[in-house]
């Protein structure tokens, strides 16, 4: 008997589930998941959403599309399987920020970006199994509203200690090469 495949929202809810029963569980054989054309479709739709700016190789959505979504996405899936894939640099910008500073930002092509937000589709599903349920910070389906909210009925229920951490510039001031041994 050959199981049918299942769809990426069921795939994510069943790694969800698995990650939120078992704690001490170590994923692997994640990497077919990221490669699945419709997480990279699903991907490339979060990316459009977003509706950013061309990375360095000045390629636009429209672009994409005029050669066709699915074979844009077929291409990257078949870098991705043949280990050929490479990360274009980020375009980078310099925005204003302040009185006399400037913010630079790392614009990523779009082809990295589809593959940054499949491995999110994946990897989300583990880690947010672990959050607490008072974390909101670039969580799905959490916005500050909600956060707000929550503050607020504590405070009615006379709860008063709250913990705010604003990691400001964190990834401008962090030592790179100490965080990566870390990660890797």
């Amino acid at each position: 008997m050959i199981k049918e495949p299942i769809g990426l929202q069921e795939l994510r809810r069943k790694i969800y589930l698995k990650a939120k029963a078992d704690k001490t569980c170590r994923f692997w054989g994640l990497y077919v998941h990221v490669c699945r054309f419709d997480t990279l479709h699903e991907a490339y739709h979060m990316a459009k959403r977003n509706n950013g700016a061309p990375g360095i190789d000045g390629v636009t959505f429209e672009d994409v599309e005029e050669g066709g979504i699915d074979d844009f996405i077929k291409q990257i899936r078949n870098e991705l399987v043949s280990s050929t894939y490479k990360p274009l640099r980020n375009r980078r910008k310099e925005m204003p920020k302040g009185k006399d500073n400037v913010r630079v930002l790392g614009i990523s092509s779009i082809k990295d970006r589809v593959v940054q937000g499949s491995l999110k589709l994946i990897l989300e599903a583990i880690y947010e199994a672990d959050f607490q349920e008072g974390s909101y910070g670039y969580r799905p389906k959490r916005h500050a509203h909600s956060a707000v909210n929550r503050v607020a009925e504590a405070v009615v229920k006379a709860k008063t200690k709250i913990i705010d951490i604003d990691l400001s510039a964190y990834f401008d001031n962090v030592r790179h090469h100490i965080l990566l041994n870390k990660v890797c």
